[in-house]
């Protein structure tokens, strides 16, 4: 994850997702009180799972679970345990719509306001029908873990849409290289796991898509989006200026990514405010620009069918060649040669 500068750490995780952990840690032989303590976070929080926890609490809560059960596949474990029903009001609306393609909107569409330091994104290519996960914000070595949670707990909900389908038809790709508890991952996934690709992804056939859910309820599905909404407006009055910029900019999903003067008419402001209320942060716009750049970048050369111009056209650089001196800069070798790598 990538930082966002001087924001302050607001609750932003329900208290329930550390309930959980705190409840898989027990079971291993970690006391429950050893890892609030160490976290911050008062035992009486925990009590409802509408109360929230700061970003900086979780993650401390995350690596003192790793630390003490000694589990390294402890990611893919917990995420097992974020049950549909465990995400409240965004699973209901999902659960509760006509196709997996309008379940997957809702998903794509509210996944912040459980996982604000991470982006959700869909699109299709060729026949497969694609959920990336990209990571936001640095959490100090424990990406791995927060792409296992969250890896994890879709598939749980896949499998439950799908049934055993998902697993002989689709494939997970992930980022880092492989971990030494591999045979995890093979029993979670099957054997179309593949590691170091540079993104986070799973993907199936694009023909699920058009599958019906069978608990469809217009009217379910309208009260829980209202909650989702307004969960929405909250999240957002609580943000940072540099969080709502790096959002807007990971919401363009086709077409060019903006520059600042867009961006701040999006944000109902001035260019020059918006670059004075990011420095009032200790961040600048190009900082925030750029790692949108980078990640976007690793995800448009593993994709088929954009040439390289194109790439950086879709990035916002009116020279391709000022995209390669930036990708040089990021992973040490030019555009073409990533992705012959990737291929390979």
């Amino acid at each position: 994850m990538h930082s966002t500068g001087g924001s302050k750490d607001l609750p932003a995780i329900r208290a329930h997702y550390a309930d959980i952990l705190c409840q898989l840690a027990e079971e291993k032989g970690v006391p429950r009180n050893r890892l609030l303590g160490a976290a911050g976070v008062r035992p009486a929080v925990l009590g409802h799972p509408d109360n929230l926890i700061t970003l900086d609490q979780f993650a401390a809560l995350n690596r003192c679970a790793l630390e003490l059960t000694g589990d390294a596949a402890l990611g893919l474990e917990f995420g097992g345990r974020l049950k549909f029903t465990t995400h409240g009001a965004l699973s209901q609306a999902a659960i509760s719509s006509e196709t997996i393609a309008d379940a997957l909107s809702i998903l794509i569409k509210y996944f912040r306001i459980r996982f604000s330091y991470m982006a959700l994104t869909f699109f299709t290519e060729g026949d497969e029908a694609v959920l990336q996960l990209d990571i936001l914000r640095d959490l100090d070595g424990l990406e791995v873990f927060n792409v296992e949670v969250v890896m994890a707990s879709i598939m749980d909900v896949n499998l439950l849409l799908f049934g055993t389908r998902l697993l002989v038809t689709g494939s997970c790709r992930l980022s880092y290289p492989a971990p030494a508890h591999g045979a995890a991952y093979r029993r979670l996934f099957g054997d179309r796991v593949s590691f170091g690709t540079g993104v986070n992804q799973l993907r199936f056939g694009r023909d699920f898509l058009d599958l019906p859910i069978a608990l469809s309820n217009p009217v379910a599905r309208r009260v829980a989006e209202a909650q989702c909404e307004e969960e929405m407006r909250h999240l957002e009055a609580t943000s940072s200026v540099a969080t709502r910029v790096q959002r807007l900019l990971d919401s363009v999903r086709s077409g060019r990514l903006p520059g600042l003067e867009e961006v701040a008419g999006q944000l109902h402001t001035s260019a020059r405010t918006l670059r004075r209320q990011l420095g009032a942060e200790g961040v600048r716009f190009q900082e925030i620009l750029d790692r949108v750049r980078h990640r976007r970048a690793i995800e448009l050369l593993t994709r088929a069918g954009l040439s390289i111009d194109e790439v950086a056209y879709r990035l916002g650089y009116s020279d391709p060649s000022n995209f390669g001196r930036a990708f040089r800069k990021w992973e040490g070798c030019s555009p073409s040669v990533y992705r012959t790598r990737q291929r390979s």
